[in-house]
């Protein structure tokens, strides 16, 4: 569960999880997958990204930077805000705090009760504040200690962006904070469960997960990251279709529209959402369109 949050909603959980500590890990240079949907006028550049990533991971190719250097827009899933998280807090906090709820100990069986304890303790969040949070929403807070004890910060939408800010070129997104957010608070509570207890794993076992996503991602290996995000999602049918298929098909529509108005475009989401069956790929060739791999 884990890497379902590394995936979907890092990009927010990138801004709470800046810090130092040691880094987990991880290949030393990358190739990540690239791919372009275009017609007479119109090039859309579709690159996977990983929100959290080591800071000494080489991951720009020729391939995406003339890609980066074409394209006369970027997309991002959401703009997270780092010099000013107000936005972002404002946004957790409108959806995530309600009252009436049972203590944040009480929703997870009573063998993990403990390691929530803990992991609570370790976050500096009083418990009290936890038990107002929405189940969802402790488990974000939870799961952003967990990227910080990793090492991890800022992936590749930030350095993106930062590219096109410097070169005056428009930054949008596909979702604003509050509509990525919703997606969440819409889960069912027993599935928001599940990825609170997800947020209690041990570590070792967090590093591996990541470890392996990391791999595949810098390797282009898009069947190995649909294997891995299948599994992850196999046990949650809800999940899966609020965090996957609806999401995708939303940004699929997106990118059709887009494909009517000439120009290049870059659109830098999770890797996830390019793999497999129910991927934005995956749609764009449902609708007749031809899907290219750059790289």
């Amino acid at each position: 569960m884990t890497r379902i949050f590394q995936r979907i909603l890092a990009p927010a959980a990138a801004l709470l999880s800046f810090g130092s500590a040691a880094q987990a890990r991880a290949p030393q240079t990358a190739k990540p997958a690239l791919w372009q949907v275009s017609d007479d006028d119109t090039t859309i550049y579709l690159f996977g990204t990983i929100h959290l990533l080591p800071s000494d991971l080489k991951w720009r190719t020729p391939q995406l930077d003339q890609a980066v250097t074409n394209s006369k827009e970027l997309v991002v899933e959401t703009i997270v805000d780092e010099k000013n998280p107000a936005k972002l807090m404002s946004a957790m906090a409108s959806l995530g705090l309600a009252k009436g709820l049972p203590p944040l100990v009480e929703r997870v069986p009573p063998a993990k009760r403990a390691a929530l304890r803990a992991a609570i303790k370790e976050s500096g969040v009083p418990e009290l504040a936890y038990n107002g949070m929405k189940t969802w929403m402790a488990a974000f807070l939870l799961l952003s200690n967990q990227f910080k004890a990793l090492g991890l910060s800022g992936g590749v939408e930030g350095v993106l962006r930062s590219d096109f800010a410097a070169n005056n070129k428009p930054i949008g997104e596909l979702e604003t904070n509050i509509e990525q957010l919703t997606f969440f608070d819409r889960l069912p509570e027993a599935a928001q469960r599940n990825l609170l207890e997800g947020a209690l794993e041990e570590g070792s076992s967090v590093k591996r997960d990541f470890g392996g996503m990391l791999d595949s991602w810098s390797r282009g290996d898009v069947k190995g990251i649909a294997k891995t995000f299948d599994h992850d999602l196999s046990t949650s049918p809800e999940m899966r279709d609020l965090l996957i298929r609806q999401r995708n098909a939303n940004w699929s529509k997106w990118i059709e529209k887009r494909m009517a108005s000439p120009g290049e475009v870059m659109i830098a989401v999770g890797a996830g959402h390019l793999a497999g069956p129910y991927s934005v790929l995956e749609m764009l060739k449902k609708d007749g369109y031809k899907i290219r791999r750059v790289e």
